[in-house]
C-alpha cells in the first residue's frame, strides 16, 4: 500500500536535515506535505510544503499537526553529545508519545520513526549486527538512552489500527550537513581533533539522499498487518570505511589538515569523564570537548547487517560514498563562493 498523494503527510522535524530531504523527496513525488518545526523554513514554502510552528512536546500542537494525514514520519529530535536529561527526555521521549496518542486519535495508520544505531551501542565493537541484537544494559549518554525509550514506544504501538515502523539511519553526512561536519570541520579549525586510540576501527555512514529515500520505501510498504510493521531496521551505506581515513577525507575536502595527533583511547574515556563531571557540577553551557560516548564511539568498529532493509524495504544505497564526497566538495565550494 503507498501512500495517498491527495491527502498530507506529516514531517516532524521537516525544516532539519533529514526532514528536509525526505519533504524533498516526498514533494517529488507530488505527495502533499505538512511539517511540524520550530520556526518557520523559507525552504519549505519553497518546495511547497504546508508548515505548523510548535513543540513537539506539547500535545495539542501535535495533534492538530496529525489531524488529516494520511501517515507521519517522525523524524524529529533532540540530538547532541551533551545536554540536561530532562531536555532529552521531553522531546524524544513525550515528543514521540505525542505522535503515537495523536496517530491513534486521528485514525493515521502509518507511523515511519527515525531512529539510531546508538541505542544498541554499549561502547564495544558492533561488527555486522543485524537487527536481533539486544539493547544495552546502561547507556553513557541522553541521547542514545532516551531515543531507545522512544523507539520500544513506537515499536510496542504497532497493532491493528496503527503500523509503525523505525528506522536506525547511521552517521548521515551530505551536503547541508548541521551536525556531524560542523562539528569536525571546528574542531579541526581549533586544532582540537585528535584520533583516538591505535586503532582505525571500520564504522558505517548514511549518505542523506539514501537515508531520505529509505523513508520513502518505508512507507511504501507499510500498513497494518505488513512484513514490516513492528519491524526496525539498520540503513547505512553497506560500505564500511576506517574512521579516520573517512574523517581526513572530509578534511581534505574542507582544505584543512588530516588529524595526526592521538590520545590513549584510556585517556580520552578519563577524560571525558572528568569533562561530564565538570560540566554536570557547574552546570557550564555547550558542550563539553570529550565524552565517554564519543570516546568510545571513535574508537569502536560499528557497521551493520542490511540483509533486512535490502529484502524487506528494497532499499539499495544508490549514492556512492565516492558520489557523496563530490557532491559534498561542490556543496563546499559553492557556499565558499557565496561568502
Amino acid at each position: 500500500m503507498t501512500l495517498d498523494p491527495s491527502r498530507p503527510v506529516l514531517v516532524t522535524g521537516g525544516g532539519g536535515f533529514l526532514g528536509s530531504a525526505v519533504v524533498a523527496l516526498l514533494r517529488a513525488k507530488g505527495q502533499a506535505v505538512r511539517t511540524l518545526t520550530r520556526r518557520h523554513y523559507s525552504q519549505l514554502d519553497a518546495l511547497g510544503a504546508e508548515q505548523i510552528q510548535g513543540d513537539i512536546a506539547d500535545a495539542g500542537v501535535v495533534a492538530r499537526a496529525v489531524e488529516g494525514c494520511d501517515a507521519v514520519f517522525h523524524v524529529a529530535a533532540k540530538a547532541g553529545l551533551w545536554g540536561p536529561e530532562h531536555e532529552y527526555r521531553r522531546t524524544n521521549v513525550q515528543g514521540t508519545k505525542n505522535v503515537v496518542d495523536a496517530c491513534r486519535a486521528h485514525g493515521v495508520r502509518k507511523l515511519i520513526y527515525t531512529s539510531s544505531p546508538s541505542v544498541i551501542f554499549s561502547g564495544k565493537d558492533l561488527e555486522g549486527v543485524d537487527e536481533s541484537i539486544p539493547y544495552p544494559d546502561h547507556y553513557e549518554a541522553a541521547y542514545p538512552r532516551t531515543k531507545a525509550e522512544a523507539e520500544k514506544l513506537v515499536r510496542k504501538a504497532n497493532d491493528g489500527a496503527l503500523a509503525t515502523v523505525v528506522l536506525r539511519p547511521h552517521l548521515i553526512w551530505g551536503p547541508g550537513d548541521n551536525n556531524i561536519l560542523p562539528r569536525v570541520f571546528a574542531r579541526a579549525r581549533a586544532r582540537r581533533l585528535f584520533r583516538i586510540g591505535r586503532r582505525n576501527p571500520l564504522i558505517d555512514l548514511t549518505y542523506i539522499d539514501n537515508a531520505a529515500s529509505a523513508h520513502i520505501l518505508a512507507a511504501d510498504r507499510l500498513d497494518v498487518g505488513s512484513a514490516v510493521a513492528g519491524k526496525v531496521y539498520f540503513i547505512a551505506q553497506g560500505q564500511p570505511v576506517p574512521v579516520w581515513d573517512m574523517i581526513n577525507r572530509f578534511l581534505d575536502i574542507a582544505h584543512l589538515p588530516p588529524v595526526k595527533r592521538t590520545v590513549p583511547k584510556s585517556l580520552a574515556v578519563a577524560l571525558g569523564r572528568a569533562f561530564e563531571v565538570c560540566y554536570g557540577v557547574l552546570r557550564l553551557s555547550g558542550e563539553p570537548r570529550m565524552t565517554r560516548f564519543l570516546a568510545h564511539e571513535l574508537s569502536t568498529a560499528h557497521w551493520y547487517n542490511l540483509d533486512a532493509a535490502r529484502r524487506d524495504l528494497g532499499y539499495a544505497p544508490h549514492v556512492s560514498i565516492e558520489e557523496g564526497l563530490r557532491r559534498l566538495a561542490a556543496s563546499l565550494q559553492q557556499d565558499q563562493t557565496e561568502i
